[in-house]
């Protein structure tokens, strides 16, 4: 069996904390046939950090492996996660997990690892967005953009030309977008350092009353 689990995460986690088993994922690469059984690994800079063993049956998963809560002893865990199934409006069907944690069984794409894999809200997680100020949100939707148009990344680094083959209607209309983006996070950059200056402002007024 894989180790999992070996650290105590404080705090409010997000899903990119969390090491996640994406049904969609397994079902694109073939994985979900019954009679199937597989390791399936997360890395980090090219290096295995954790793995589970899969086992396939008709209906459902087996997830075999080994956790070590809170820096524990490390503990067998094997439990099986049902699969339901939804039509595609183009045929053929479309595979979810249903939630193995208890009381639950939500139909969900991803299931996050801890003691068990369980939805985002059975692990109480936030998704990574939605702890980024506006500014930080701003720019990663200006970056998406400027991948997409095969610019360099980073909103400080200017504007790049259009792709070869994108329609110029296309085009213009991506520019504006990222334009927009950019706009936006730089004024709530601006707004935000100026709101820290202001206050070291009023630190400094208030001290020089003390000393007086």
């Amino acid at each position: 069996m894989g180790g999992f689990n070996s650290g105590n995460h404080g705090g409010k986690r997000t899903t990119s904390d969390m090491r996640a088993l994406d049904v969609r994922r397994l079902e694109r690469d073939g994985l979900l046939s019954p009679g199937q059984s597989f390791l399936w690994s997360w890395t980090r800079e090219g290096e295995t950090v954790a793995s589970i063993n899969v086992k396939v049956n008709a209906g459902y998963v087996t997830l075999d492996y080994r956790n070590r809560p809170n820096g524990g002893e490390w503990q067998a865990i094997n439990y099986p996660v049902w699969l339901s199934y939804s039509p595609c409006h183009y045929g053929g069907q479309r595979a979810w997990w249903l939630c193995p944690a208890m009381g639950c069984r939500r139909r969900v794409a991803v299931l996050y690892g801890g003691t068990v894999f369980a939805c985002r809200q059975c692990q109480r997680l936030a998704y990574a967005s939605q702890r980024e100020a506006p500014h930080d949100r701003a720019a990663r939707r200006a970056d998406t953009l400027r991948k997409r148009l095969g610019w360099e990344a980073g909103i400080l680094n200017g504007e790049g030309y259009k792709p070869k083959g994108m329609h110029w209607k296309t085009f213009d209309r991506l520019k504006a977008s990222h334009n927009a983006y950019v706009n936006n996070s730089l004024v709530e950059m601006m707004s935000k350092f100026g709101f820290a200056m202001r206050r070291l402002e009023a630190i400094d007024r208030a001290a020089d009353k003390l000393i007086r």
